[in-house]
């Protein structure tokens, strides 16, 4: 996360974490050698990439993370939105009702986590379906960040190839979209394509450990 806050341009704005005032003859504090020497390389590359991001992992906090960069890159004035694939396509979260207030379409398109779907035959055409909509979205230039939120378990249980998502990714994403993937087990082929990958890991979870349900405001 430190490395990462001095990848930046000259235009980077002065109210950045890192400013092009700090200078190479000032290594941070606690930072080593070869971290200063990353720095300056990627200072000197300036190079810029629309990033694959994917988060995953047993822990809370994937879709909450994801919603983070697109409120900042909302705050930027970047062009956002996503598809969210197992929740159903009538959900009212929290989440959903601020992003409408800020004019962001997050499309719910689903029936429901599929250990509730009654009828996995119609979660798997939703989530098939979901998939040509993303494309079209991420395909249509209209995006500077796009959320494909649980998009691994579609993966995961086979509804859609993984390689064929990396390939046609790899064709038509965009150079400069960042794309954001979240949900649990996502493929190690989609891990090996990502630019960054997290892994969230439970410690302690109000209701496994303290029979405490999920709260308004909080999980939805």
């Amino acid at each position: 996360m430190e490395e990462n806050l001095c990848h930046h341009t000259p235009e980077t704005p002065t109210d950045a974490p890192d400013s092009a005032a700090q200078t190479d003859a000032a290594p941070r504090p606690g930072s080593t050698a070869e971290a200063e020497e990353r720095r300056r390389a990627a200072r000197a590359n300036r190079v810029k990439k629309g990033l694959v991001i994917v988060n995953t992992g047993n822990g809370k906090g994937k879709t909450t993370a994801a919603l983070g960069i697109l409120l900042r890159a909302w705050g930027r004035d970047m062009r956002v939105g996503g598809i969210q694939f197992l929740k159903h396509e009538n959900a009212n979260y929290g989440e959903l009702r601020a992003l409408r207030r800020m004019g962001i379409e997050l499309t719910p398109m689903g029936d429901g986590f599929t250990w509730t779907s009654r009828d996995l035959d119609e979660t798997q055409a939703k989530a098939i379906h979901g998939w040509e909509m993303a494309k079209a979205r991420i395909a249509s230039g209209e995006y500077d960040v796009f959320l494909l939120d649980e998009f691994t378990y579609v993966l995961h249980y086979g509804w859609v190839d993984t390689a064929e998502v990396i390939e046609w990714l790899r064709q038509h994403k965009p150079p400069m979209l960042h794309l954001i993937i979240t949900g649990r087990n996502a493929p190690q082929a989609l891990i090996d394509f990502a630019d960054l990958v997290t892994e969230m890991r439970e410690v302690k979870h109000p209701f496994r450990d303290q029979g405490i349900r999920a709260q308004k405001g909080i999980e939805y």
